[in-house]
């Protein structure tokens, strides 16, 4: 079973500005709850190819993936994949104009479950659901305070 998770939200800035932040792994643990460290293994400035090392825990398991570059148009779209064992995914990230200057961004996170994954990709489902949800409220309230 495919996983396909598809969150959106609104941000009160400036398409640029929050494709700026979202986009730069430096910011990643600040606003990814699970996201526990973040490692370049090819180096800035983000580029299609660039490989990047994420730390995180998700339910309840510690996690170590590398992403890479697929695809990079600044304040448009970036999409890195992994293709390491037990879940190989493309999490995708697009910004659009949301009217009075503000930012539609959308995350998408899909992938083809493994082994015991595969068995458990409803579960997965609903609980990146919730992880996305959640990493998305916190980037606009933070992206919205006067404290970034």
């Amino acid at each position: 079973m495919a996983v396909d998770v598809v969150t959106t939200t609104l941000i009160a800035l400036p398409r640029a500005e929050v494709a700026a932040f979202a986009a730069d792994p430096a910011n990643a643990t600040r606003w990814y709850e699970n996201i526990k460290s973040v490692r370049w293994e090819t180096g800035p400035p983000l580029e299609v190819g660039s490989r990047i090392t994420f730390v995180a825990t998700f339910l309840g398991r510690r996690l170590t993936y590398t992403y890479e570059i697929r695809e990079y148009v600044a304040a448009e779209r970036l999409v890195m994949s992994t293709s390491q064992w037990p879940f190989p995914m493309e999490t995708s990230y697009a910004w659009a104009d949301e009217g009075q200057g503000g930012t539609r961004m959308t995350l998408r996170n899909r992938g083809e479950p493994a082994g015991f994954a595969r068995v458990a990709a409803p579960l997965m489902a609903r609980a990146m659901r919730r992880a996305n949800e959640n990493d998305l409220a916190k980037l606009k309230g933070l992206l919205e305070s006067a404290d970034r």
